[in-house]
């Protein structure tokens, strides 16, 4: 899919930071996000019963539904690390509190990298320092989504037009990715005017139809965070066309991350219609996109269909009536089982995103899953990731 090289719509209000603070190497590794003024706001986090320390202090901050700064450190994650960790995590939103004299409770951290290392917090303090003079308006989001990068390839971020609101999106995402709330990293900032609870209820739905359909490798990472900010500078909007439209934002980066994950060569987008229920639609899609037989036999193209009904026919605890079940591969032309195998190799092979349609023929709910395939270079990356 084509990356975006611009952000063409940035909301009103926002400021932006981003350094090297050498956590690891010299690459980028601080970004923060600041609104000039406090921002109405929701989050959602991971549910691997192990968080991060951001996590546990993000969950606490976001019952007020309000932030002014995001705060986002790259290269450790922070978890495992037990009491220091977390008083290493507070030390990083006061820190910015300080600088930026706001209550620290507007200030929501996240770190993404290393598990089980001890942060390095002094490097981030010292980057910090100053801050108020460093911030940049308008926000630079791109160099924020580079900031916030681990093993991607490309910084991913998203931006529409709202009557006269705009909302950006970025992410980082590449591997350790199944989502069970939100996503590994993703932020969104508007201008637009929305009260608590309606941005809450939106970005839960958002997240059930784009991020929750997403996976890599069916690990679902420590420390997931997917948060909003809405700043209201530009005025009310249409409740209904922000959802819609966040939904297509969220769509977007879920998208980028499948076609960035670790290794990855091709895009694999899996359409499961006419489910019984919609929770049945989406497990069964995430166990075709999580199957390692299924995802080496996109890689290589080989035209083994037995593996799809295999990963439908394991699914726990959904209704399947396999007389009435039926498998495409494609959408221009589609190719099913009396096709020629020829055909279904040429296609797997041939083209950078795969498309595959289960239609269960049980009821009238569906659900579309994006994934990727599995190459010996995400053995390679994962392998050789700590050292």
């Amino acid at each position: 899919m084509k990356k975006p090289s611009i952000i063409e719509h940035c909301p009103e209000g926002f400021y932006s930071y981003h350094t090297s603070c050498g956590i690891k190497d010299e690459s980028l590794d601080l970004g923060v996000i600041y609104s000039e003024n406090p921002s109405t706001a929701s989050a959602l986090f991971t549910q691997n019963a192990f968080v991060g320390e951001p996590i546990k202090i993000g969950r606490n901050i976001i019952k007020n539904g309000s932030l002014q700064a995001i705060v986002v450190n790259s290269k450790n994650s922070n978890v495992a690390t037990g009491l220091q960790g977390h008083e290493n995590s507070l030390k990083i939103c006061k820190k910015i509190a300080s600088e930026m004299k706001i209550n620290e409770d507007l200030v929501l951290p996240s770190s993404t990298g290393v598990i089980g290392r001890p942060l390095p917090v002094e490097k981030i303090i010292n980057g910090l320092n100053n801050l108020k003079t460093k911030l940049v308006k308008p926000a630079d989001f791109i160099g924020f989504a580079t900031a916030i990068m681990t093993t991607d390839t490309f910084p991913k971020f998203v931006s529409a037009k709202l009557g006269n609101a705009s909302i950006v999106g970025v992410a980082k995402g590449s591997g350790m990715i199944e989502p069970n709330m939100a996503t590994m990293l993703a932020y969104f900032f508007t201008d637009a005017q929305i009260n608590a609870h309606a941005l809450h209820r939106i970005l839960r739905a958002c997240a059930s139809k784009s991020f929750n359909c997403l996976s890599v490798d069916s690990d679902t990472s420590t420390s997931d965070t997917l948060a909003i900010m809405a700043n209201g500078l530009a005025g009310e909007v249409n409740v209904v066309e922000f959802e819609n439209t966040l939904e297509m934002l969220c769509t977007d980066l879920t998208k980028m991350i499948a076609r960035d994950g670790e290794g990855a060569t091709k895009l694999f987008t899996v359409d499961v219609i006419n489910a019984d229920i919609f929770d049945s639609a989406r497990k069964i899609g995430k166990s075709i996109i999580n199957s390692p037989l299924v995802k080496t036999m996109i890689y290589k193209g080989d035209p083994n269909w037995g593996r799809i009904y295999m990963a439908v026919g394991k699914t726990k605890n959904v209704h399947l009536d396999e007389p009435n079940m039926k498998i495409q591969w494609g959408k221009d032309r589609l190719l099913d089982s009396n096709s020629p195998i020829s055909e279904l190799h040429k296609y797997l092979t041939e083209n950078e995103e795969i498309h595959l349609t289960v239609d269960l023929g049980t009821g009238t709910e569906s659900c579309r899953v994006y994934g990727c395939d599995l190459t010996e270079e995400y053995v390679r990356i994962n392998a050789y990731y700590t050292t």
